[in-house]
Order: structure tokens, then C-alpha cells, then sequence
């Protein structure tokens, strides 16, 4: 475990090879789990400010989950996270002509409809992070679907951090990435 701040990071992050290949795995994360995807507080209202933006592109199944519950509800937990359908799909998932899932947040956000990208979550993901008093666990969250992005970041030798060097910003800040970056890239050098 690396510390920075008031975070404590997996080394995972720094050895693990990862670059997500949705040609193989057609977006799975989006649709496998027990439970949608982990919100921020702040997030929940952005939810419901970027749904009439996104509405169309969302599949009927979806609407109406949303139209009982919301785009979003508390689990076992008691954490708040996007509505699912059927036990599957975040609600908020749409599906190319190919059959791959993507985000429709995300999708409106690069056709310049909506400034907010996604939960942050998911921008994170395969990375989850929790929640502690005094500080926040940056861990890779290891998973099977994802074995297709471990094989690809092999053949690429990109560090998973590095592949989630935007996200990382994003949550974080660009001075932490950078102290990320420098322990990274002295890791090997450590003293014994």
C-alpha cells in the first residue's frame, strides 16, 4: 500500500497491467453484479438533472424502473447506487447496433448534450474505492469479466493506474496523480 494523502492506494494500481477491451467484453460491467453502480451524495441530483437529456436513449425496461424507484436506490449497505433492471443492466445503459453496452450519461456527454461524464464509479472502474474516518482505500477490484482488459494491458504494458490516469485526476487532483506517478515509477527502486 502506497499512502497519499488521506488515501492509502493498492499497489495493484502500480503493478497490475489493465486496458479494458470492450471489443471482448461488449461492456459487461455495466450489466453483471449484484447491485448498480456505488454514488456519491453529490452525484444524486446530477442523476436526476441529466435524465430528460438522456431519456431516449434509455431502453423502455429502464423508464419504467425509473419512473417507480428513481434513477437510483440505497442497498444492504445503506450507500446509494444507480438503478439496475432485471437484477442486471444499470438503468442508465443503452446498447450500440453491435450489442456492446455502453453509458448513456456518458454517450450524451460526448455528443456535448451534458457536461457531467458519469459517476465517478464507473469512470474509476475496475478501481472501487472505500470509505474509512480517516481515510479513503483506492483498490483494484478484481473480477472475471475483466480478464480479456488484463490480457490486453499485458500486450500494452500499461500500468492500471496509468490507464485511469483521467479518472484518477478527476476523483482526486493532478498533484495526487502526480505523487501516484512518482512512487509508481521509483517503486523499483526502493531501499531494502
Amino acid at each position: 500500500m502506497i499512502q497519499i494523502e488521506d488515501t492509502v492506494v493498492s499497489l495493484d494500481l502500480i503493478e497490475k497491467k489493465f486496458v479494458c477491451d470492450l471489443s471482448a467484453c461488449k461492456g459487461i460491467c455495466c450489466v453483471e453484479g449484484d447491485c448498480g453502480a456505488p454514488l456519491e451524495e453529490e452525484e444524486l441530483a446530477i442523476l436526476d438533472e441529466v435524465l430528460p437529456i438522456v431519456w431516449d436513449d434509455l431502453s423502455p425496461d429502464a423508464r419504467e424502473i425509473i419512473k417507480k424507484q428513481g434513477t437510483y436506490y440505497y442497498d444492504r449497505d445503506g450507500e446509494p447506487v444507480t438503478s439496475i433492471v432485471r437484477g442486471e443492466d444499470c438503468v442508465f445503459t443503452c446498447y450500440d447496433e453491435n450489442g456492446m453496452c455502453k453509458c448513456a450519461i456518458e454517450k450524451a456527454f460526448r455528443e456535448g448534450r451534458t457536461s457531467f461524464y458519469k459517476p465517478i464509479s464507473c469512470h474509476l472502474y475496475p478501481v472501487r474505492l472505500g470509505k474509512f474516518d480517516a481515510f479513503t482505500a483506492v483498490n483494484y477490484h478484481r473480477w472475471g469479466v475483466c480478464r480479456a482488459a488484463l490480457v490486453l494491458g499485458e500486450k500494452l504494458g500499461k500500468p492500471l493506474y496509468e490507464f485511469l490516469k483521467e479518472p484518477l485526476i478527476r476523483k482526486f487532483g493532478e498533484e495526487w496523480f502526480a505523487q501516484l506517478d512518482y512512487a509508481a515509477k521509483n517503486w523499483g527502486n526502493r531501499p531494502e
